[in-house]
């Protein structure tokens, strides 16, 4: 197998877990409790959160499940997870450092998995076989996330683009396929959860308002695979001073409004 893109490596997000805890945005509460009506978890119900990161799904359900398991293949993030966790005094969460493709679970014994701004980085028809085997009866299985803060076409979000353009190009945005449109990109996520056996398949999309600083905008960028110090090396500070100076030339206030983008596709196991 060819080597992945550099975003797309295994190791992508080490040394990454502060930034993305402090600086990536919470997922929407409507969207949580539109997939939380959708999933209808039973009381007692166990939660697989997989690729999740320091439990940015996993920790803001977490009162919702009786026993819940999240799954990261970086342990820095599972690291960080934990204090989150601790913080919160969610007690009910099993962190275990792994790849989603390669976990050991039980069939039958999950309510809902979740995969948070991950699908695109996983082994996708592999995982979802390996969800449907993994989940109860008319268990569900979602797969979310959030459009970044230069996809947008608010004014300052064209500029952010055009900086981000000229450091790293077009990023690939899944692995083992090419870039095309995000409709058909989504599409074919749809197929392949459906070729696993899921049923019901459907997208759902919301916006947020959302209010960004340089300093949230620079660290956001920092917990992503594409535009952190990991990634860009030592042109690193060239880039977040381009940013920064792209932004204030905007808006010397230093306060950048979107409507942020987020969605989940929603499938369930007959």
């Amino acid at each position: 197998m060819s080597e992945p893109p550099p975003n797309l490596r295994l190791d992508a997000f080490a040394g990454l877990a502060d930034d993305y805890v402090h600086y990536r945005v919470p997922y929407p509460r409507e969207l949580l409790d539109g997939l939380l009506a959708e999933a209808r978890p039973p009381v007692g119900a166990r939660l697989l959160d997989l690729a999740c990161g320091p439990g940015r799904v996993a920790l803001a359900i977490a009162d919702r499940f009786a026993d819940v398991w999240a799954v990261d293949q970086e342990p820095g993030m599972v690291d960080a997870g934990r204090r989150e966790a601790a913080r919160l005094g969610a007690r009910n969460v099993r962190w275990i450092v792994g790849r989603a493709e390669d976990l050991e679970a039980p069939a039958g014994h999950f309510d809902l998995i979740t995969i948070g701004e991950a699908f695109h980085r996983l082994d996708r028809p592999r995982v979802a076989r390996l969800a449907f085997g993994w989940l109860k009866p008319r268990g569900a299985l979602v797969t979310m996330g959030c459009t970044g803060f230069a996809a947008g076409d608010a004014p300052w979000q064209c500029i952010a683009a055009g900086v981000v353009r000229d450091f790293v190009g077009e990023p690939a945005r899944r692995l083992g396929a090419p870039n095309t449109t995000p409709g058909d990109e989504l599409a074919d996520q749809e197929q392949e959860i459906r070729d696993a056996g899921f049923e019901g398949v459907i997208s759902r999309h919301f916006t947020a308002p959302h209010e960004w600083t340089v300093e949230a905008l620079l660290g956001n960028a920092r917990s992503n695979s594409t535009l952190s110090p990991r990634a860009l090396g030592e042109r690193h500070a060239d880039f977040e001073a381009a940013l920064t100076g792209a932004l204030l030339a905007y808006d010397p206030a230093g306060r950048y409004r979107e409507a942020l983008g987020c969605g989940y596709t929603f499938a369930r196991r007959p």
